[in-house]
């Protein structure tokens, strides 16, 4: 069987993308504040950016003769992106600050998937990691510059 750990990483980029699309969803519907009229549609872009690469993930698993997660079930018992559940008390800049720790658990997977994809020599699967691995940093950069930080890569 070819790209074996290739295709693992892609499925559980599945279950992780699919969490993250989730957490982003709640950060959207859960969000007050003074920033609310700026942040609020600004999660829509982020939404469609995730579901954007779940597709694309899910469907060069598929390429790859793999079976992609594709129920609830199967996503909440494979993530390893920590949820929490939907409630008032939180403030936007920690909805935010939960929403750059998946991320950076993304960056962090893209980055296990560009490295087996290029022992297995899987280089198509490897270049889509490494064009969505760059749109995940950039992602993580814009939102600890509302936070008033900098990215913090190399922590």
């Amino acid at each position: 069987m070819k790209y074996t750990k290739t295709k693992a990483v892609l499925n559980q980029l599945v279950a992780d993308l699919s969490q993250m699309s989730m957490i982003i969803h709640q950060t959207h519907w859960y969000m007050r504040g003074p920033n609310f009229l700026k942040l609020h549609p600004l999660m829509d872009g982020f939404m469609e950016e995730i579901d954007s690469q779940l597709d694309v993930i899910s469907e060069r698993l598929i390429a790859l003769d793999g079976n992609p997660y594709s129920t609830l079930k199967e996503m909440a018992e494979n993530t390893k992106i920590q949820d929490w559940p939907g409630e008032w008390n939180k403030t936007t800049p920690e909805r935010l600050a939960h929403l750059v720790d998946g991320y950076r658990y993304l960056e962090d997977l893209y980055q296990h998937g560009i490295e087996v994809s290029d022992v297995e020599k899987d280089f198509s699967t490897q270049d889509i990691f490494i064009g969505l691995k760059t749109a995940i940093e950039k992602k993580i950069w814009m939102i600890q510059a509302e936070l008033g930080s900098a990215p913090e890569i190399d922590e």
